[in-house]
């Protein structure tokens, strides 16, 4: 019932069910509400003259009241017992006021209860209607209105039990805290899930244990054999030039070496993890025709048509899907360097400055592209223009490499180090069941 009005039947508002030793009553007819005023820098000091100025949710800190500034001009004033509650900018901190006096600023309102309420239940409820309070808000500032607050629904009980009330909910407060820490942890591990998962099956993929290996399946010895002269072949053939620093790694009395520059050295230290073995470890460039980075200067090219132009944020983070919702365009003249790393099927792109390690596999049939200089394009050898090595540089030791190999502030990654990372290669044949089993799991972890 409102003034002389009719009562009407507010059951549509009443949020939940209360014990018949309680009621509901609006905020307002249990407290007043003191709105402040603020002062012009020249009637207040932060030398300790005169009562405290609080000025908004910067005053209010881990449920203590931090004053910095006094004034001697005060006009809204809030007493010993009222409720601080911030109502424009950070809406929403509460305090109960334990100072004698002091003036606020408009950011605070002051609650102040009128008869038997206890004061600490009062803020108890208003932590609660905070949010609704904001939302009611009409201005495009974050902010509390005072006419929310008096029209706000509030369950009043008994006084004593109201004392009951907030003394079991500080028996409590420590371990909702406990709880809502242990929540926060659970959900950043429920969002990370799928990802963890995914690089855990990708690992287990690249060490051999994904899928069970076949004795009858030829060892990886022979397509590395394979490799090599296949990549000898296009040397001959003048298509593509000699490795700087041929790499050949080989087993000899249980241990792994490596020939290079005509010298032998044992590499067991340097390697991450054991294989099967059926397996072989080669280095990453051993895989690949050509390692090596885009041109500069590409802006004078930039055009509304054209062709592509991949950039490090056509590339993703953990994946090697090419993100392609914004294409930058060139026109290209036919003689211009940077039609060197014009991009073919099968090539992989590698960000090597700023988030390195960032992929993007160039799929079949993609339009004429190019890149620039932040991106390095990986082309492998026919045999291994498939999504095994892809897969291997999104999993956690390749990220581990890319990370010992940076160098300078700027996070930048030489090409040669790209060549450098140590590859386990499994039996061909083995190589694609496994491509097979990553392909089933990696559907099902996306509809996690």
């Amino acid at each position: 019932k409102i003034g002389k009005n009719e009562p009407v039947c507010i059951a549509d508002e009443v949020p939940f069910d209360i014990p018949e030793s309680w009621e509901w009553v609006r905020l307002g007819s249990v407290i007043e509400l003191q709105s402040g005023q603020d002062m012009t820098p020249d009637k207040y000091n932060s030398n300790g003259q005169g009562i405290p100025y609080i000025t908004g949710a910067s005053n209010i800190e881990n449920g203590k009241l931090l004053i910095n500034r006094w004034t001697d001009y005060g006009r809204a004033f809030a007493y010993s017992g009222d409720i601080l509650l911030t109502c424009k900018g950070t809406v929403g901190a509460m305090i109960i006021l334990q100072e004698s006096k002091v003036h606020i600023a408009r950011q605070i309102m002051a609650v102040r209860p009128i008869g038997e309420v206890y004061v600490p239940y009062i803020k108890l409820v208003l932590e609660t209607l905070v949010e609704n309070l904001r939302a009611a808000a009409k201005s495009m500032i974050p902010g509390i209105a005072r006419e929310d607050v008096f029209q706000s629904l509030f369950p009043i009980p008994p006084f004593d039990e109201q004392h009951r009330i907030v003394h079991r909910f500080l028996d409590i407060e420590p371990l909702l805290e406990l709880y809502t820490v242990a929540d926060t942890k659970l959900i950043s591990l429920n969002a990370a899930f799928p990802e963890t998962l995914k690089k855990s099956i990708l690992q287990e993929a690249v060490q051999g244990k994904l899928v069970p290996q076949d004795p009858n399946d030829e060892p990886a010895s022979v397509l590395l054999e394979r490799i090599r002269a296949e990549k000898e072949q296009l040397i001959k053939e003048g298509k593509i030039k000699r490795d700087k620093h041929e790499s050949v790694i080989f087993r000899r009395d249980n241990s792994y070496y490596e020939k290079m520059n005509g010298i032998e050295r044992c590499i067991d230290d340097e390697l991450p993890f054991e294989i099967p073995e059926s397996w072989e470890w080669c280095r990453l460039k051993s895989l690949t025709e050509n390692i090596t980075s885009g041109s500069r200067d590409w802006a004078k090219y930039y055009s509304t048509t054209g062709a592509a132009f991949l950039r490090m944020g056509n590339l993703s983070k953990n994946s090697f899907d090419l993100r392609l919702e914004y294409i930058q365009r060139v026109s290209i003249p036919s003689k211009a360097e940077g039609t060197r790393t014009s991009l073919q099927s099968g090539d992989l792109l590698f960000s090597i400055t700023g988030d390195v390690g960032m992929l993007g596999l160039i799929p079949d049939g993609f339009e004429e592209a190019y890149i620039n200089q932040h991106t390095a394009m990986i082309r492998f050898l026919p045999e291994m223009r498939n999504k095994y090595i892809p897969y291997l540089l999104l999993t956690d030791y390749a990220q581990k490499f890319y990370n010992a190999n940076q160098h300078g502030i700027k996070n930048s990654f030489r090409l040669d180090s790209i060549g450098e990372l140590l590859v386990s290669i499994p039996p061909e044949k083995e190589l694609f069941r496994i491509l097979q089993r990553i392909s089933l799991v990696l559907s099902k972890i996306a509809v996690l």
